[in-house]
C-alpha cells in the first residue's frame, strides 16, 4: 500500500484519516502540533513537531490538506525529497512562476503532483478545452456568509473578476476556480456570492466552446465540523489515493 504523509491535520485531514483504505497514513504534520496529535490518536500514525523530521520518513506521497501558504512553503522540499504530492490548496498555483518551478522540480526528480477534483466535478472532460476553441469559462460560487466570515441579510455579490484577482481577497475560496483553469487551460471568470438563505456550498460552471455548451451545478454539503469545507473535497482526495494503482484509469 502507498505510504502517506499528511500535511495538515484539520477537518479534511481528519476525514482522510478516518476513512483511509487502500493506503496507510504513517506520518502527520501540522503547524498546530496538538491537531497532529489528535489525528495520531485517531489513526495511529506518528505526529511530528518538526517538518524536516516528518519529511524524512519513508513516504510515497505527501497529501497537503492545509493551506495555500503550506504549499508555498513546503512543496519544493517535498518534491526534492523524492516524494509525490497531492495538492488540495491549488490556489497556490495561480502564481505561474511558482507553478512552473514545481513542475520542473517534479520532472527533475521523476515525481508527480496530483490535483484532486475537490469541490467540483467534470474536470476530466474540461481538458478538451486545451485543444478546442473556447469562448467562455465562468464559475459562480455561492456560500453562506458564515463560511466566508461575514454577516449578510440578503444575497450579495462579493467579487466579480478573474481567479487570479479573487485569490488576493478570498484565498480560502478560490481552489475550485484554479483547478478549472488548470484543467481547461483558460482563464476563469469568477463570481463569488454570499447568500444567508443557503446551507450549501454551490458551484455553477458554464463553458462555451466549439464542442457545444457545458453547464455543471454542484451543491455541496459542508463538512459538519467545518462549514467552510465541502465534504466532497475531502472525498475527492480519498478517491484519488484509492485509485492511483488501479490498472484501469477513467477520465484521465
Amino acid at each position: 500500500m502507498r505510504r502517506i504523509g499528511l500535511l495538515g491535520c484539520g477537518n479534511v485531514g481528519e476525514i482522510i484519516a478516518r476513512k483511509q483504505e487502500g493506503f496507510i497514513i504513517v506520518a502527520l504534520y501540522d503547524t498546530a502540533y496538538a491537531r497532529a496529535q489528535a489525528v495520531e490518536e485517531m489513526c495511529g500514525a506518528q505526529a511530528y513537531e518538526s517538518f524536516d523530521e516528518f519529511l524524512a520518513q519513508d513516504l510515497d506521497i505527501v497529501v497537503e490538506a492545509a493551506s495555500v501558504s503550506a504549499v508555498q512553503t513546503h512543496a519544493e522540499a517535498i518534491l526534492l525529497a523524492g516524494k509525490d504530492m497531492v495538492i488540495l490548496s491549488v490556489g497556490a498555483l495561480t502564481d505561474e512562476p511558482f507553478r512552473d518551478h514545481l513542475k520542473a522540480c517534479a520532472e527533475k526528480n521523476g515525481k508527480r503532483i496530483y490535483i484532486p477534483s475537490g469541490a467540483i466535478t467534470g474536470l476530466d472532460n474540461l481538458k478538451v478545452c486545451q485543444i478546442a476553441e473556447v469562448s467562455k469559462v465562468m464559475l459562480r460560487t455561492t456560500k453562506n456568509p458564515r463560511s466566508l466570515g461575514i454577516e449578510a441579510d440578503k444575497p450579495m455579490l462579493l467579487f466579480k473578476g478573474t481567479a487570479r484577482d479573487c485569490i488576493r481577497r478570498y484565498p480560502k475560496n478560490i481552489n475550485v476556480a484554479v483547478a478549472i483553469e488548470l484543467a481547461s487551460g483558460h482563464e476563469v471568470e469568477v463570481e463569488l456570492w454570499a447568500d444567508p438563505g443557503t446551507d450549501r456550498n454551490t458551484h455553477e460552471l458554464i463553458v462555451e466552446g466549439e464542442f457545444g455548451d457545458i453547464t455543471i451545478r454542484v451543491s455541496n454539503r459542508p463538512s459538519p465540523e467545518n462549514p467552510a469545507t465541502s465534504y466532497l473535497a475531502a472525498l475527492s482526495i480519498l478517491t484519488l489515493l484509492r485509485n492511483l494503482d488501479n490498472p484501469i484509469q477513467i477520465g484521465t
